[in-house]
């Protein structure tokens, strides 16, 4: 059989063949914004729509396409649906047993202070997540902290989104980097030190924003010192370790780091005003919104042993702990899990490797998105062991065990629980399925080449290539594999530096991560949002094209104003500096 080469402009008009390529993302998006169509059917009827584009407009033999929406769909439920079913699992056992109300109001016994709160949750403990697991896991985990701590639906959902943005480009611990560099052929320490030259700036404004959008300008005014605090720690980290250690463990490192700075300050700072309203401000479509009341009144003092209430009684230290334990378990699982010798060991043993037939090698990339006609590879890797979900499960099994579940109970839990996901699923795999056939088909490649004709404003629509790209796939490391070699290539025509315009991508995207519909997903089913989907779209929807242009900006100082690139860039301890 002949291999199909991608045709990127089937109309002979570049506007039209990119107005064209963008109708799956546009039906898809606008069906979810009407709020009219139920999510699941949304994603649905959007892969009927980018199946039709890519065979009637694009040209590509149905048997390839029907191979690609498999793959995908398979995609979509390993890894991602695969965690998302887990996470909430070990939830629900939690809930179910008591425990998360315990954990709930641990937390607001470090604080009872909500934006203060959100720092420690959504932002710092998100990273957390985010670093060791990425793929959905933090939305997933700190959407249902925060819908337990009391928090609006729509507060808990749209600010687990915005939170979770500036930690994304070394999510998974490292893998946008690593799908970087293996498609632009550039050092990842490289690539991950200059990326720690863009997302710091960010990581200093989200936090912020966070509390913004969340409190208004003066509700964040009244907390500037934590929430300074918490931001600084975390990116001067960030710059540190992505420029001087690697790129594997900087959201680890960081997030650690900001968690332990903001714990300390708290212990010697407190609001003069505690903000207990656990709606928006001013806009949330559910819940009206509280005033906030003096700190004389029953506020404790940031560091006492938290007063958490069981039954009418004052839960005991060893409760308290004991109601952190499954989420200890979790997070030391999940760091294992994502570490490279833990693969090394298990993936040569619990792995299978399925090479797509009729799909494999059977797509040829062609210029200008790559230099030279490359064949598009269609594997399936099942490394079903080293999933980071496989890892969840285990905590949720250990943790369920702890609690006293008998195995039967924890059984029928399970199906229980799938149950309850079963349209989230649906969504998840057919949004998977949407994004790699829209990238077998060279449809992706078509809206790249559209923002690479800017020119001298590359660096900017660059940048947002990177948002697009993410917002497709819903994966900082999908957008970097699916545009990494374009940005190479384009950036070296206009003179700019390659290395620069391939970290932008990774750095854009990140601000695409929040209105994603997969993630979109994952925050509805996390948070119990169920059907609403469309509310918190239009919630998120500005704040990532603010964001993302805000990216786009700080690329452009460094292409023609201050170019970082020609700062030396140190790879780890007993290799020479490089100079780009």
């Amino acid at each position: 059989m002949t291999p199909w080469n991608q045709v990127y402009d089937p109309f002979g008009s570049q506007w039209l063949s990119t107005f064209v390529a963008s109708l799956p993302v546009i039906a898809l998006l606008g069906m979810i914004a009407s709020g009219k169509i139920k999510v699941h059917i949304a994603a649905v009827l959007a892969l009927v729509v980018a199946f039709l584009v890519a065979v009637v407009a694009f040209g590509m033999p149905t048997d390839l396409a029907v191979r690609a929406t498999i793959l995908g769909m398979v995609t979509g439920m390993f890894p991602i649906g695969w965690i998302i079913l887990n996470v909430i699992f070990l939830y629900r056992l939690t809930v179910e047993k008591g425990w998360f109300a315990i954990l709930q109001q641990s937390v607001a016994g470090i604080t009872e202070d909500r934006r203060i709160q959100l720092l420690l949750v959504a932002f710092a403990f998100g990273a957390f997540f985010e670093g060791a697991g990425g793929f959905g896991t933090p939305v997933a985990v700190t959407g249902a902290i925060l819908i337990g701590l009391g928090f609006s639906p729509l507060a808990a959902s749209g600010l687990s989104l915005i939170a979770n943005t500036a930690p994304v480009a070394y999510g998974a611990l490292g893998a946008p980097v690593q799908g970087l560099a293996s498609v632009t052929g550039y050092d990842p320490y490289v690539l991950g030190a200059m990326i720690g030259r863009q997302l710091p700036f960010f990581s200093v404004i989200v936090p912020f924003w966070l509390i913004w959008v969340f409190a208004g300008f003066r509700g964040m005014m009244a907390v500037w010192p934590p929430i300074a605090v918490c931001g600084i720690s975390f990116a001067a980290a960030q710059f540190l370790i992505s420029n001087y250690i690697n790129p594997w463990i900087v959201d680890i490192g960081a997030s650690l780091v900001s968690m332990a700075a903001l714990v300390a300050f708290l212990k010697v700072w407190r609001p003069s005003q505690v903000w207990t309203s656990p709606a928006l401000r001013g806009h949330d479509p559910s819940i009206g919104y509280g005033e906030p009341r003096p700190a004389s009144l029953g506020a404790g003092v940031p560091g006492d042993l938290p007063k958490v209430h069981v039954g009418g009684r004052t839960a005991s230290s060893q409760e308290i702990l004991m109601a952190w334990v499954p989420w200890i378990i979790l997070s030391i699982i999940v760091a294992i899990w994502g570490t490279g010798w833990f693969k090394g060991i298990v993936n040569p043993i619990f792995s299978w490797k399925y090479e797509v037939p009729g799909l494999h090698n059977m797509i040829m990339k062609v210029p200008p998105v790559e230099a030279a006609p490359k064949a598009e590879a269609a594997i399936f890797n099942f490394t079903y062991m080293s999933y980071t979900g496989t890892g969840v499960l285990f905590a949720a099994i250990i943790s369920g065990l702890i609690m006293r579940f008998s195995p039967v109970r924890l059984v029928t839990a399970y199906f229980e629980t799938i149950w309850v996901l079963r349209y989230s699923l649906i969504t998840i795999a057919a949004m998977l399925a949407l994004g790699v056939l829209t990238r077998y088909a060279g449809v992706d490649a078509t809206l790249g080449l559209a923002f690479a004709g800017t020119g001298i404003l590359y660096p900017f629509f660059g940048t947002l290539l990177g948002w697009l790209g993410v917002a497709l796939t819903g994966s900082d490391t999908a957008s970097n594999v699916l545009f990494g070699g374009l940005q190479r290539i384009t950036s070296e025509q206009l003179g700019l530096s390659g290395i620069l315009m391939a970290s932008a991508n990774s750095s854009g995207g990140v601000m695409g991560k929040m209105i994603d519909a997969q993630s979109i997903v994952v925050a509805s089913t996390a948070t119990g949002y169920f059907g609403q989907e469309s509310k918190i779209l239009r919630f998120v929807f500005w704040h990532s094209i603010v964001l993302a242009c805000l990216v786009g900006g700080l690329v452009m100082l460094q292409a023609y104003v201050y170019p970082f690139t020609e700062m030396v860039i140190h790879p780890p301890a007993g290799l020479a500096p490089v100079a780009h």
